[in-house]
């Protein structure tokens, strides 16, 4: 059976609201990733800023420290660690998305990305 949790990453690097938008934008940048997970202080799931999301700076940024809720979305998809792993696999191809969150009973644990996925399909049965 293929799980998630044999599947995600879970050295996953977040941020909180109130973190400054200008340092999401260098960590999306340092880690080479195109989103990130916005937590709150126990871990708990409360958006995504992904690199979509930080397009419109390039014209509007003035304050350098506009926190990441200002631009975060809220609506997002997320999974349970326990849910089916085909259903990540067929929400990622039917969505423009590149990565979803991992949950466990609300609080962030892991991120899947479509590479991950690849990498997965590509080992050894």
């Amino acid at each position: 059976m293929h799980e998630i949790k044999n599947i995600m990453t879970t050295d996953v690097v977040a941020v909180k609201k109130d973190t400054p938008i200008i340092h999401a934008i260098e960590i999306l940048v340092r880690n080479n990733i195109t989103g990130l997970p916005v937590i709150d202080d126990d871990g708990s799931l409360v958006g995504m800023v992904t690199e979509k999301d930080v397009m419109g700076l390039l014209v509007e940024l003035e304050d350098d420290f506009a926190e990441v809720e200002n631009y975060m979305s809220t609506d997002i998809t997320s999974f349970d660690i326990n849910d089916d792993l085909i259903a990540v696999c067929e929400c990622l191809v039917n969505n423009n998305f590149r990565r979803v969150p991992i949950t466990e009973n609300g609080i962030l644990t892991g991120i899947i990305s479509r590479r991950d996925i690849i990498k997965y399909i590509l080992q050894p049965l």
